[in-house]
């Protein structure tokens, strides 16, 4: 590989952009309204309310020690199903609301460069209790779920759009979280792409840790068919496209 294309590519690592940008001529610093906090939902759209983290009944404690000593990357997992609970246990532990500030900024359990959170996440369900199969996508700001398409085979496309790893498809659930780079932008400019993929790393390791106290696994995955995935949950992979995912069952 020519030196210059490396060179080129791990540019994206650093910081060194901080310094090439005006930051006086981002959207947040020119008086531009934030994006919201939440994609928006058709009015119409079937929402399925999610227990509140008061109501949990069934989520035992674990220790953050035992936690992160257990933790590792799960490929297999038994036909056990996933409770309603344990799916609003994991999904408020990756990306909750403590509290939101204001139309464009909350408050979350996971951190975000400057709390802009630019992830969405979406779920292929397959083996959740009370949850017909198919794709969803999680409402932080309500703690709920908006059915996108009913599909009992939607394991099969997840299957084919994550490069054959046929693991994804025996998971109860598998989450996929999708960037909206502009959230970021608003504030970062191009400063904003590393940071992305660094909250989405943050979001992760609270799922592998929370799995642990549910007798969960979960195994996060980087390499998949970009187009197809967009395709699979309904993004047009320009304004808002996959970063990340990671199948999740009993183990």
């Amino acid at each position: 590989m020519p030196e210059d294309t490396i060179q080129q590519f791990r540019f994206f690592l650093k910081d060194s952009i901080r310094k090439m940008i005006d930051f006086s001529e981002t959207d947040q610093h020119r008086m531009v309204p934030p994006p919201p906090v939440q994609k928006p939902y058709p009015a119409d759209a079937v929402i399925l309310t999610l227990p509140k983290k008061q109501a949990w009944t069934t989520i035992p404690s674990v220790d953050l020690l035992t936690a992160a000593t257990n933790r590792r990357s799960r490929r297999s997992y038994s036909a056990e199903r996933l409770t309603l609970e344990e799916l609003a246990f994991l999904l408020w532990i990756t990306q909750g609301i403590r509290q939101i500030a204001n139309p464009g900024t909350a408050f979350r359990v996971v951190p975000s460069a400057g709390c802009r959170h630019a992830l969405e996440t979406y779920l292929c369900i397959v083996n959740v209790e009370g949850v017909p199969g198919g794709l969803y996508r999680y409402l932080p700001v309500e703690h709920a779920l908006v059915q996108i398409v009913h599909d009992d085979k939607v394991h099969m496309k997840l299957v084919e759009a994550s490069l054959r790893q046929s693991f994804t498809g025996t998971a109860a659930v598998t989450f996929i979280w999708t960037a909206l780079p502009y959230r970021m932008e608003w504030r970062y400019g191009l400063a904003a792409h590393k940071v992305i993929a660094l909250d989405a790393g943050h979001v992760c390791q609270n799922l592998y840790l929370a799995c642990e106290a549910i007798g969960c696994g979960c195994c996060a995955i980087a390499a998949y068919d970009q187009d197809l995935m967009d395709r699979l949950v309904h993004v047009d992979g320009v304004d808002e496209f996959t970063i990340y995912l990671a199948p999740v069952g009993k183990i």
